[in-house]
Order: C-alpha cells, then structure tokens, then sequence
C-alpha cells in the first residue's frame, strides 16, 4: 500500500529556503484515535490501510512512504501586531500533496510530529486535547459548508508533553489546499527577496487561482482573488457565531480556508466584544472585530506584492490601495446577503439593513443566544407560530415581539410560501455547533480518562449540524450562564 500513496510534491520543487528539509521524530506508541474514512476516500487513499498498523505507524510520523519529501515551511507573520521576521512551522511537517478523486491538489501535514528548524525551542509536540479540538471543530466547519483545512485522523503518540501540566501527546493528520499563508508572502518580503515573491506569487496563482494567470495583470488580480475570498470566508464565520482567536497574518491562508484551529470556540450569547482566547488580553481578535483585522491582513499581503504591481512604488501603493477598497463592500454583501437568508428572505427591500442589526442589538442587550435564536426563528416564520420558545430567549421578550411584528410584516412581501421559506432557514441556520461547554467535557473524558466516546458522539452530531435529531437535545442546548468568561488556550 506504501506505494499506493502517490504524492506530487510541487511545493517542494521550490528553492531550498522556501522550507527545510526535515522527517517527523518517531513516537514510543502510536494508537489510532479516529480516521476520517469519508475523507481518506475522497482522496484516494485506502482507509482499512490507513487503520492498519502500517497505516498509523504513517500516519503517526513512525514511517515514510515512498514519494513523500517531509519539509516544514518558512513563513513570517504579525503575532497580534508585532512582526516577527522567522516563525515557520515548528510543530508540523508537511509530507507531501496528493490530487484527490476530484483532481484537486492537497497536502498532508502531521502536526505535532516533532521539532523542525522553526520550533523556537519548543519541543515541536502537540497535546491530545488540542488535537482533538482541531479535529472536531474543523470538520464541524466543513459540515457546515465553510471552506476549512480538514482532519484526515488522530492519532495518540503514547508519549507526554510538558505544558503547564504533563498531558497525553498526540498529532492530527491535517488536509488543506495549501498551507502558504499571507506570512509566507512577508518572509520573502522582508528580506527583499522579490525573485522568491514572484515564484510564490506565480505558483499560488497556478496552484490556487489559475483565472488571475489568464489576467492582463496577474499580480493584481491574484489579490484581488485572494480579498474576494477572504471577505466571503469572513462573513462566513460571523453567520454562524466563529471567532478563530488568533488571526495573525501567518495564520491565513492566501487559498482562503479557515487555518490553524487554536483557541478558537463559538458564541453561545451574542456579544460582538466576544473574546475566547487567554492571550488576547485587548480583543484585538474579537469576534466583531474580525472582518477589520482580515482587512488588516490583507493590507500586509498587498505590502509584500508592491514589487510585482509596478516598478514605480507610488503606483504599486494606489493600485494596492484600489484593489483593497473591494474588501468592504465584498464583505457587507456577503454578511447581510447572509444574514438576509438567515431570516428567511429571499429578496432585498429598504429597510432589511436596520431589521437584521436591530435584531443583533436586541439579543446582545438580552442576552439572547446566537444560535438558538436563529434556528428559533426558523419555527416562528409565520404569525400564527408560537413564539414562547425564542421569546424565552430574551431578558424582556417585549423586545423581541416589537420586532417581530417588523420581521412578520417584512416577510409578506416575500414569494416563498411559509414552508419552503422554514426549510430554506434551516439549511442556513445550524442546530447544533460545537458548545463549547460541550467541547471541554469532551477533551476532559479524553484526557483524564482516556474515554472517547464523548468526543465520537459529539463528532457525529455535528456532521449534520442542520439536521434535527431526535434525542439529542442536549447537544443544541444552550449552557447555563455561570458568570465565568469562557478560556479557551493555544495548545502550543
């Protein structure tokens, strides 16, 4: 089967010091947690292989097979602001790319596989509990239809990492377009390499976005490209109530996927201030916060490109400048046409704007929960509906009905008949997201007790996140409010 594993390595056909060259550390023993069988298929890899013990020894970093070329990439970044010239990846490894059954090219990365020239000292490993964080929230975000790396298996290592505490280690079997980042654009930048920029410009326009090649100018339109994208991915997460955490520059992907599932975590009441991570201690990252700061990483992306815009670097800056004005409009459309469809309404009207943010500013001064409200809403769409349920939602349900009379009166002028609009509202708007009370129950069984039947029936649960599912209340519940901010932590 080790033969059967055909890896193109295209990245790695680049220059030497877009990477090093370096293998995964063995573990002592490594122990399949999960394999994504659905994925494994979809990308032309044998899953019963994969499950053997060959297959984990692989998937664990044990073993090597023919045609991989194990490299961990360099890349720069601003780390909440402050730019740091080096980073790279020092707890993953990039074994190779694969073209799946579809034709599309991805790469198989083990993170927590071991130190690389990148680690900074650290000891390149990763702990089970962000693991399996990654792991489930990454795919939950793929159930839900947003572009997202993927988890291909988990795997324990049979060996401890020291953090605070001594923790079981383990490494997950990453899937993504691509792991270039808009740090790896500042690497070469800040050292003026620009024959280096052009290479990873050129291979990320054929790689990723082959139209902006056929362009008068490709540069332009590649961030163009890489703006559309990232405006519709970040209007993407605020629909459905994500904050990533830590969205510094070498933690997006120019391909636009959602990367590097760290401290992220859902809301459960709606407040834009929201704030999940312990080492955002200024909300640089909040969840109202991010379509600024995606802005903000875009413009650093434009800075690294101003050689291949124009010689003439007060043009460069205009065109950048120019190109980067498309990310706000791009993103209001994407995030109210979203939030339209959220309500159930298919058409546009004056007046829709002030109904979805007066709607927004009603729950954050309620204490509404974000997701049960909007899947509520799917239920009340008509005015015959009993509306206990949601209004039960808000410290004074009076506000809720005020608006609601708004909402019904609007929804009249709309074509669809009440059961085709409930239906187009919950495909739109989730039952179940990863609770993240939920999530820590789920990592404690794991950790503490080696139990992971929470983490397998979480799992399951939300790979149909739009689905009703009888019995499973517990999992669309919302958690009781304890006063406590919810933490969430890195896991590095």
């Amino acid at each position: 089967m080790m033969a059967q594993l055909k890896f193109d390595n295209s990245y790695s056909r680049l220059p030497d010091r877009f990477f090093s060259r370096v293998a995964p550390t063995p573990v002592s023993n490594p122990s399949l947690i999960r394999l994504n069988r659905e994925l494994a298929e979809e990308l032309g890899l044998d899953p019963d292989w994969l499950c053997s013990e060959a297959g984990v020894a692989f998937l664990a970093g044990n073993s090597i097979p023919p045609g991989a070329t194990p490299i961990a990439a360099a890349y720069a970044g601003h780390q909440f602001g402050n730019f740091v010239p080096q980073l790279g990846d020092g707890r993953a490894i990039l074994l190779g790319e694969v073209v799946g059954r579809g034709g599309q090219r991805r790469d198989i990365q083990l993170k927590g596989s071991g130190p690389t020239p990148f680690s900074r000292r650290g000891d390149g490993r990763a702990a089970l509990g962000p693991v399996l964080r990654e792991y489930l929230v990454s795919e939950t975000m793929a159930a839900l239809g947003i572009p997202t790396t993927r988890a291909l298996a988990a795997v324990s290592t049979g060996d401890a990492v020291f953090r605070e505490s001594v923790l079981p280690g383990a490494i997950i079997t990453r899937v993504a377009s691509s792991h270039i980042r808009v740090g790896t654009f500042q690497y070469f930048a800040q050292r003026s390499d620009h024959e280096a920029l052009r290479r990873l410009a050129d291979y990320v326009i054929e790689r990723h976005y082959p139209q902006a090649g056929e362009a008068e100018r490709p540069y332009h339109a590649l961030l163009a490209a890489v703006i559309e994208r990232q405006a519709d991915l970040i209007a993407n997460w605020l629909l459905v109530g994500f904050v990533h955490g830590v969205m510094n520059t070498d933690n997006m992907s120019v391909a636009g996927e959602t990367i590097d599932y760290g401290p992220c975590a859902f809301l459960d009441v709606y407040d834009a201030g929201t704030v999940f991570s312990s080492i955002d201690q200024h909300g640089r990252y909040a969840y109202g916060n991010q379509p600024r700061i995606a802005h903000w990483n875009l413009t650093r992306l434009a800075e690294t490109l101003l050689p291949l815009l124009s010689e003439d670097e007060t043009a460069a800056v205009a065109e950048a400048e120019s190109i980067l004005a498309a990310f706000a409009p791009r993103f209001e459309a994407s995030y109210q046409g979203g939030l339209l469809r959220k309500l159930g309404l298919s058409t546009k009207r004056e007046g829709d704007e002030a109904l979805t943010s007066d709607l927004l500013r009603a729950m954050a001064e309620n204490g509404a929960d974000f997701t049960l409200t909007f899947r509520r809403l799917c239920d009340v769409s008509a005015p015959s509906a009993d509306r206990e349920p949601i209004r039960s939602l808000f410290i004074d349900p009076t506000v809720f009905d005020r608006w609601a009379d708004r909402w019904f009166q609007r929804l009249q002028e709309e074509p669809q008949d009440s059961t085709l609009r409930q239906a187009a509202m919950r495909a739109v708007n989730p039952a179940y997201i990863p609770r993240n009370h939920l999530v820590e129950e789920m990592i404690e069984a794991a950790v503490e007790r080696k139990d992971y039947k929470p983490f397998e029936e979480l799992l399951q649960v939300l790979s149909r996140p739009y689905e009703e599912q009888p019995g499973r209340e517990r999992y669309s519940d919302a958690p009781e409010r304890s006063g406590i901010p919810y933490r969430t932590f890195c896991g590095t």
